[in-house]
C-alpha cells in the first residue's frame, strides 16, 4: 500500500442524494467518512464523535457519487506539447504532467490508468499527499518495435537494435523500442522495475506515428507471449494499442488481457472479445480530439473516427466489458476535453451505464494488475462501507443529465480525494 492520507477527521456530507456507482436509485441521507475510508450512508443524521474533529459539508440534496476513473490517459504526454517533449528538460515535462495532474482530480477524475509515459515518480509525490492529483496506475514507457506506433526516430537515425542511440522518447521514458523475444522481455522488465502496474505494448498501427500505417500488424507471435509471459509472472497483464482485426486476434491469442481502442474492429471480432472475456479500452473518439500536421495523419485519425459508433454498439449487443477513456496527446490546451468526452460517453450509452463505466466499471479493469495494483487495500469507483473516500458531490443529476460532467468548474461543487476535501465551492 503505497497512498497515505493527511486527512484523520471524519467528514459527514448532510442531505445527500447518493448513486453508488452501481444502482439505479439514488439513495438519501446523510454520508460518513472517516479517514480515508467511507464507512456508509445513513437515512438519519450522523452525529459529531467525541474527541473527533468532524467537517460536515450541507449537500442540500444534492447528488453524491464516486470519484471517476479514465482507463486511457497519457499524463505527461497530455501536459506536454512537441516542443516541450523534443526540447524540455526532464524535469519540465514532469512539473508540467504534476500540474495536469491536479487538474484532473479537479475535473473529477480521482483514478486514471496512464498508458505510457515516466509518471511513477509523479505517482509517488501524490500518494505521499505533497500533491493534489488521482490514483495514478502507470505503465511507464509503452513498448514498441521499430518501425511501430511508439518509434518516434527519424529515419536517418540507426535503431539502437542496429547500434544507434535511443530516440528522444525513449530517453525521457516515453517509449521503449525493442525486437526480439529477449529484448521484450528485457523491456517489461525494466517497466515493472520502474514501477509499472501493468504493461502496454504496440501491435498495430497509429494515427501519431509516421511509419506505420493502419493495417500494420505490430510484434510477433512470440513476441508477444514474451510480453505476457513476463508480466504473467509479475502477478499482471498487458493491454496493446491495437485499431485492426488481425492485431487485435493476435493479441488475444497470446493472451492480452485489455484492448485499446480497436476502432477499426469488425462485428466477429468484438464478438470474440466477448467470449474471451478480453477488455476493450475505448474512446469516443470524434474528428477534432486531435490535430496532425500532415494528411497522412490527419487521414489515418479521420479511418479511426469512423469506426466508433460500429464498435460501441457491437460492444453492447454481445457483452463486451468495456472501459473509457481519453488518450488525448500532445495538445495541452485540449486536455479539459477530458470532461467533455466522459460526457460524449452518454451518445452510446444511457446515462446509468456510462456513470457506471465511469465510476466502478473502469475500476474492475485496474484491478487486473492484481498484486501490482497500488491501491488494493480498497474498493474506489464505489461509495460502500470500507472504500476509499474519493466522492464527488454534483450540482444536478447526473443520471438525468450526464452534459453536467461536461462542466466540472461550474458543477462539481466538491471534490473529496483519499478522505481530504480538494475543492469545496459551497
Amino acid at each position: 500500500m503505497t497512498t497515505s492520507s493527511k486527512a484523520k477527521q471524519r467528514i459527514v456530507f448532510r442531505d445527500v442524494r447518493v448513486f453508488d456507482g452501481v444502482s439505479e436509485k439514488l439513495v438519501a441521507g446523510d454520508l460518513l467518512i472517516d479517514g480515508d475510508r467511507v464507512v456508509g450512508v445513513s437515512p438519519s443524521p450522523v452525529g459529531d464523535e467525541p474527541g473527533r474533529e468532524t467537517q460536515v459539508i450541507d449537500g442540500g440534496g444534492r447528488v453524491l457519487m464516486p470519484g471517476m476513473s479514465d482507463a486511457h490517459v497519457h499524463l505527461v504526454g497530455n501536459a506536454n506539447s512537441v516542443v516541450d517533449m523534443v526540447a524540455g528538460s526532464a524535469t519540465h515535462i514532469a512539473i508540467n504532467g504534476l500540474a495536469e495532474a491536479k487538474n484532473m482530480l479537479l475535473r473529477g477524475f480521482t483514478a486514471v490508468r496512464d498508458m505510457a509515459g515516466d509518471t511513477s515518480g509523479i505517482k509517488s509525490a501524490i500518494d505521499r499527499g505533497l500533491f493534489p492529483g488521482p490514483r495514478i496506475y502507470p505503465s511507464q514507457a509503452a513498448i514498441s518495435q521499430t518501425s511501430g506506433h511508439g518509434d518516434f526516430g527519424f529515419v536517418y537515425e540507426t535503431p539502437t537494435t542496429l547500434g544507434g542511440e535511443e530516440s528522444r522518447a525513449e530517453q525521457i521514458g516515453f517509449m521503449r523500442v525493442a525486437n526480439g523475444e529477449a529484448q521484450v522481455l528485457a523491456s517489461v522488465r525494466e517497466q515493472l522495475k520502474k514501477g509499472a502496474s501493468q504493461i502496454k505494448v504496440m501491435v498495430g498501427g497509429g494515427a501519431a506515428s509516421m511509419y506505420d500505417p493502419l493495417y500494420t500488424v505490430q510484434f510477433t507471435d512470440a513476441e508477444l507471449r514474451a510480453a505476457v509471459d513476463a508480466a504473467t509472472d509479475y502477478g499482471t497483464y498487458v493491454a496493446t494499442h491495437v485499431y485492426n482485426v488481425t492485431g487485435i486476434h493476435r493479441a488475444v491469442e497470446a493472451g492480452v488481457k485489455s484492448i485499446e481502442h480497436g476502432h477499426l474492429a469488425d462485428q466477429p471480432t468484438i464478438a470474440m472479445l466477448a467470449e474471451r472475456e478480453v477488455w476493450l479500452s475505448m474512446q469516443p473518439f470524434a474528428l477534432g480530439d486531435h490535430h496532425y500536421p500532415d494528411a497522412d495523419r490527419a487521414g489515418k485519425d479521420r479511418e479511426i473516427c469512423t469506426g466508433t459508433d460500429n464498435v460501441y454498439e457491437w460492444a453492447k449487443k454481445h457483452g463486451v466489458k468495456v472501459a473509457w477513456g481519453t488518450d488525448l496527446l500532445l495538445e495541452p490546451q485540449l486536455a479539459p476535453r477530458q470532461s467533455e468526452m466522459a460526457a460524449r460517453l452518454g451518445d452510446h450509452y444511457s446515462n446509468l451505464d456510462a456513470l457506471r463505466m465511469l465510476t466502478g466499471g473502469n475500476a474492475e479493469l485496474f484491478r487486473l494488475s492484481g498484486e501490482r495494483d497500488p491501491y488494493r487495500d480498497a474498493q474506489f469507483g464505489v461509495i460502500a462501507k470500507g472504500a476509499w473516500a474519493d466522492v464527488l458531490l454534483v450540482d444536478g443529476n447526473p443520471l438525468e443529465d450526464l452534459n453536467l460532467l461536461a462542466d466540472p468548474g461550474k458543477n462539481l461543487s466538491v471534490v473529496v480525494k483519499n478522505g481530504e476535501v480538494v475543492k469545496n465551492t459551497l
